[in-house]
């Protein structure tokens, strides 16, 4: 069964930097493409960033050049570096991966970015 666990979620000041953390269980990590998405209450989730097997990554506009994603292949962990945050980054984001046709979900980690 796979399954995923954020962490690293938490309060910051805008400006801030936070790192979270996924770790995964129950597949061949190294070979599947990962997400980080996000989700504010009422809104659906959206993607903020992707990582593919081989390393390639892409991002939303609205943290380009802010966030990185990154992922060790080693300890089946994703990471998403954050930095220069802003209150509109306020949300509960989440590790996704589509694994044999189904979607996969961590529980979620809420970050606050607020004065």
């Amino acid at each position: 069964q796979v399954r995923l666990v954020e962490s690293g979620g938490g309060l910051v000041q805008p400006g801030g930097s936070l790192r979270l953390s996924c770790a995964a269980s129950g597949m061949n990590f190294k070979l599947y493409t990962m997400d980080w998405y996000r989700q504010t209450p009422g809104n659906e989730r959206e993607l903020v960033a992707r990582i593919v097997s081989n390393g390639d990554t892409n991002y939303a506009d609205s943290v380009k050049g802010r966030f990185t994603i990154s992922r060790d292949n080693v300890r089946w962990a994703l990471f998403l570096q954050m930095s220069s945050l802003r209150p509109e980054d306020t949300a509960v984001y989440y590790c996704h991966v589509k694994y044999r046709e189904m979607d996969f979900w961590g529980q979620g980690t809420q970050v606050t970015v607020s004065s």
